[in-house]
């Protein structure tokens, strides 16, 4: 305890309630002196824990997105807490957006000039993201001109991957639907891999990401022929 409170900066009291927090979420357990994770390789931490994570960077992913959208689209947008961050920016647009998890249905709902569109599915524990064949046929049925994903995992060897299973058919339709994708990860995701392939790198138009990404692999996405922008 006393190490991880000279690591960080916060009391051994910050550092307690920390802990007892992410324990509640199923995060970690308890030991004396610390604590022991409970997360598999290749799991996502809880939607709560990610959300307090890197806040000013999905801000500013978020800033970057809504200048590349016009009055008057049609957008779908991703699950995932950088994706709740746009939400709360388009929120303030006039476009129709179509949210891929209840937590951006949320941010969006009360906005006066979105035309809220709702795929419906299965909305997974935790995520709140629509799943299943509800949600994959609507998205079919749809021709939109911007899809922003979210990803787990991003790099040129593996592209775009995903933890949950469920939601690479999703991602996929949401593709299929778009004119153009745009992609969005701050540049932890670069050194992590998802379960589930969604598609390669060269398939999207645009990522936008920070500058603690990686620059060997964003230079390998440039060279792919896939747009880099870091904000």
């Amino acid at each position: 305890m006393a190490e991880l409170a000279e690591q960080t900066g916060c009391s051994e009291m910050t550092i307690r309630r920390d802990l007892d927090q992410l324990a509640d979420q199923g995060v970690l357990r308890r030991v004396r002196g610390g604590a022991v994770s409970l997360l598999l390789r290749g799991e996502a931490p809880p939607f709560a824990m990610r959300e307090r994570e890197a806040v000013e960077i999905k801000q500013r992913i978020a800033a970057a997105v809504g200048a590349l959208i016009s009055d008057g689209e049609s957008v779908i947008l991703d699950s995932g807490t950088t994706a709740l961050w746009i939400a709360r920016v388009l929120a303030a647009r006039r476009v129709t957006a179509i949210p891929l998890d209840l937590h951006s249905a949320n941010a969006l709902s009360a906005a006066p000039e979105v035309k809220l569109l709702l795929p419906g599915g299965q909305a997974l524990p935790g995520t709140l993201s629509f799943t299943g064949y509800l949600a994959e046929t609507s998205l079919r049925t749809l021709r939109v001109d911007t899809t922003v994903l979210a990803v787990c995992g991003l790099s040129t060897r593996h592209g775009l991957t995903a933890h949950e299973l469920a939601e690479v058919p999703v991602k996929q339709a949401a593709m299929a639907a778009a004119t153009r994708t745009i992609v969005v990860c701050d540049g932890s995701k670069f050194t992590r891999t998802g379960l589930g392939h969604v598609c390669p790198a060269t398939d999207l138009d645009l990522v936008i990401t920070d500058d603690t990404a990686p620059a060997e692999e964003i230079d390998r996405m440039r060279a792919a022929g896939v747009a880099v922008r870091l904000v």
